[in-house]
């Protein structure tokens, strides 16, 4: 039987080969895609507004007759048509505009347009506004309903996917949408069925509640956020049941390297890390691959755990891999590993991008003979040329880095192409609970929420840019007692090249500012053999002073650092505020984060301020994170492919992540319902589950 999703597009009305490659680049292939394509908000545009009481900003229809329309030659030519009603006047401004658009707004003419006033030349003005010439008359109060906005690529307005949308809910009525979650699972939350749910979001009805769809709380618009929410569910409990198809090599604790490393250690394991270590412990003496996320905040002793996790692998005569996204943090690994390890006649090999010609031949050798029981580098550990004897853990340093993709892949890597390796996968970034049980819903998650004895609290100060003087002589104090600085500069733009001008510029100051001082440099933009130098400077104490972008937010560890000033704090979001604070207060001193923020500050500044200022707590501060900003900044990327929610929105919907959490495992065992429910909701997105 035809549904649907076998339809093409280029069935409806308009589409030629033209638009259907436009549609394209939305996921928009069939009639079903369409109907998928969900309008994300709606304008109300049942009652025309007079002129005179416009504010700035309001988005509104206005109706009246053309004054004029003038050809402008300013900076840029425009086209400036001016209206007026009996409460005032507006203009229309075109910057691309036809002789046809010339010929039609010409004065006397009747106009209805809609658009965002803004500030112009000649008073307020709507650029671009969607208008009708010689409009019909405004539906009747009790018919006139709200208008959809859909999200758009090049080379489409609004009108036109709007024409689209309603062409194809004409389809309905022969080829209703398959519902494929069961009627007793919608009577217990009273939501509708599917096909009456995509017809209300498309199309509401004059008596729809306009509140609760202008909020996305409309039981229609639920029920769709719903089955959403589902598919990402179920799309990662796939990838989970992908990677654990394959059998894994049981790695039974034996032998007593984990005792002879912990013998070594100045320090005692935490409660928090002895509980990680016995849930590892448990996993990893299974013959199903372990997918374990290890979250810890910075300093919590992810590392150790790692450590120990890999001597467990090594005691049952197999292989690590340790990956780490960037050449500084893995080096960091190595040497912290080399330290802990060597001494237990352990052999390592380094492999990233920067090791070549004879010492990269002789580390693939020692990786593909098993003669390294360990290897560590950046992604470069998994290209096709590195062959491993007997590999059975991989170990990913922050993970949201890695897409999942990435971690399907790992599967070829195990033992003899067909042992899956056990992945331990940590962050330094504490992802709060809701997001973390949808975001990695394929992972078992362990917590490190106890910081080790010793570790003192960093004191947290707020300050103006207008106190950049006072701030100076601090670094200048600190550094004279022997002791070490972060300073970092943010700047809004995306651009990179202005980022490390900005870190030059402030470089280059501090230097005339502090002659006594030994100050390095690092940016994105620097070779990463440069970077690594400058590191390595200050590492061992030769720098007092670093001047950094935010490159240095994660993993570097150098402990004599006790004083971090990070300028326009308020540009950057509060879990990397919290990353780049834990640069300090890593050794036995007091340590000290200035936030150097630049008046005046949003509401929303001084609220993301004060939450650092108040907690230490990266998961208090990863919640408060999310509520301001939104999943797909915390999870630092949208590369996931996982927080590009059509309709669902993370903070307004989280009640909806307990019971769907609850309803996948069910569904799990209906193959069908579960690939027909990803490729609804996410298309080509998730062409990780075919790796």
């Amino acid at each position: 039987m035809t549904s649907l999703d076998d339809i093409s597009v280029t069935q409806l009305k308009g589409v030629g080969s033209a638009l259907a490659e436009k549609l394209a680049k939305l996921g928009i292939h069939s009639i079903q895609d369409l109907l998928f394509h969900l309008p994300y908000r709606y304008e109300d545009r049942t009652r025309v507004v007079p002129m005179g009481s416009l504010r700035i900003g309001d988005i509104a229809v206005v109706e009246g007759e053309v004054m004029k329309a003038d050809l402008v030659m300013g900076r840029r030519r425009s086209l400036q048509v001016t209206l007026r009603d009996d409460s005032g006047f507006l203009v229309m401004r075109f910057f691309h505009f036809n002789a046809a658009q010339k010929n039609q707004l010409t004065e006397g003419a009747r106009v209805r347009c809609f658009g965002e006033v803004r500030p112009g030349r000649a008073g307020y003005e709507f650029y671009h506004p969607e208008y009708q010439v010689s409009p019909p008359p405004m539906a009747a109060a009790g018919e006139a309903t709200l208008t959809p906005v859909y999200p758009l690529t090049e080379g489409i307005q609004q009108p036109r996917v709007r024409g689209l949308c309603q062409q194809a809910l004409g389809y309905l009525a022969r080829f209703p949408i398959k519902d494929w979650l069961p009627p007793s699972l919608l009577s217990d939350y009273q939501l509708p069925g599917i096909t009456d749910a995509v017809k209300l979001v498309h199309s509401p009805p004059a008596d729809a509640a306009v509140h609760l769809l202008m909020e996305g709380r409309h039981p229609a618009q639920q029920r769709l956020v719903m089955e959403e929410l589902l598919a990402h569910q179920l799309s990662l409990l796939q990838v989970r049941e992908q990677i654990q198809a394959r059998a894994a090599l049981p790695l039974l604790p034996t032998g007593d390297l984990p005792e002879q490393f912990l013998e070594q250690l100045p320090f005692s394991l935490t409660g928090a890390q002895k509980q990680v270590m016995k849930e590892i412990r448990q996993d990893l003496s299974q013959p199903v691959p372990m997918l374990r996320l290890v979250q810890g905040d910075v300093g919590s002793g992810k590392t150790v755990v790692a450590a120990l996790a890999a001597l467990q692998a090594i005691g049952s005569g197999a292989q690590v891999a340790l990956m780490a996204p960037t050449e500084i943090l893995a080096e960091q690994h190595f040497r912290n590993f080399q330290g802990w390890l060597a001494p237990l006649g352990i052999e390592l090999a380094w492999l990233s991008g920067k090791v070549k010609g004879k010492a990269r031949q002789e580390a693939l050798a020692a990786v593909a003979s098993g003669q390294a029981q360990v290897a560590i580098g950046t992604h470069a550990l998994f290209q096709d040329e590195v062959q491993f004897h007997r590999l059975a853990l991989v170990i990913v340093d922050e993970q949201h880095r890695f897409g999942v993709h990435q971690r399907l892949a790992l599967r070829e890597k195990g033992v003899g192409g067909q042992l899956a390796p056990h992945q331990l996968i940590m962050t330094a970034t504490p992802i709060p609970r809701t997001l973390a049980m949808s975001a990695y819903a394929d992972l078992d998650t362990s917590v490190i929420d106890e910081l080790p004895p010793g570790r003192k609290p960093i004191e947290t100060v707020v300050l103006p840019d207008s106190r950049r003087d006072d701030i100076v002589e601090r670094v200048r104090t600190a550094c004279r007692q022997g002791r070490q600085a972060y300073w970092v500069c943010t700047l809004i733009e995306e651009s990179e090249a202005l980022q490390c001008q900005a870190a030059e510029v402030t470089a280059q100051e501090l230097a005339e500012r502090l002659p006594d001082l030994k100050i390095g440099l690092v940016h994105g933009r620097l070779k990463a053999v440069d970077k690594a130098s400058v590191m390595e400077r200050f590492k061992s104490g030769e720098l007092d002073l670093l001047v950094a972008t935010t490159v240095i937010e994660v993993g570097v560890d150098v402990p004599n650092a006790s004083l971090i000033i990070i300028e326009n704090p308020e540009r950057l979001g509060l879990a990397q505020l919290h990353q780049l604070r834990g640069r300090v207060g890593r050794g036995e001193q007091a340590s000290f984060c200035v936030l150097m923020y630049h008046p005046p500050l949003s509401n929303n500044g001084k609220a993301r301020l004060q939450a650092l200022r108040d907690s230490q707590d990266g998961f208090f501060i990863a919640e408060k994170d999310l509520e301001i900003r939104g999943p797909g900044e915390v999870l630092g990327t949208r590369q996931t492919g996982l927080m590009q929610f059509r309709l669902a929105d993370f903070e307004r919907d989280k009640g909806w992540i307990e019971p769907v959490k609850e309803m996948a495992p069910a569904l799990m065992q209906h193959p069908a319902v579960v690939s027909a429910l990803i490729r609804r909701w996410l298309g080509e997105n998730i062409r990780y589950g075919e790796v």
